[in-house]
């Protein structure tokens, strides 16, 4: 069942770049982890004023593009959880923690929306 729709999805997109932002702080991040968190904020920003919806401003990426790119994100983040961020318990945590909600809104997400439903 796909309730998220585009329009709702670039809101939650610009939320996310929200959290990220507010996340070094908000949960203790430090060193690597909080500038590799700044980074996935600007990338995320950018991935959102790039794509063909209504959030977006130059809409040169897709929306089903966008949603792939956002469930290999997903995966990534879990991944990078258990490898990258293994010493550190608090990214650790947030990484594994924050790759699932990726993953959980890509699932609801209509990345089709009705401009790209076939007749």
């Amino acid at each position: 069942m796909k309730f998220i729709s585009p329009r709702i999805h670039g809101i939650i997109d610009f939320l996310v770049v929200l959290f990220l932002l507010a996340s070094p702080m908000s949960f203790g991040l430090s060193g690597f982890v909080a500038v590799f968190t700044y980074a996935l904020a600007i990338v995320h920003l950018t991935l959102t004023l790039l794509t063909d919806f209504s959030a977006g401003l130059l809409k040169v990426i897709s929306l089903p593009l966008h949603g792939i790119i956002e469930l290999v994100v997903g995966v990534v983040l879990i991944t990078l959880g258990f490898t990258l961020f293994k010493d550190s318990a608090t990214g650790k945590i947030f990484y594994i923690a924050f790759g699932f909600a990726v993953l959980i809104t890509w699932l609801f997400s209509d990345y089709h929306g009705n401009k790209y439903i076939q007749d």
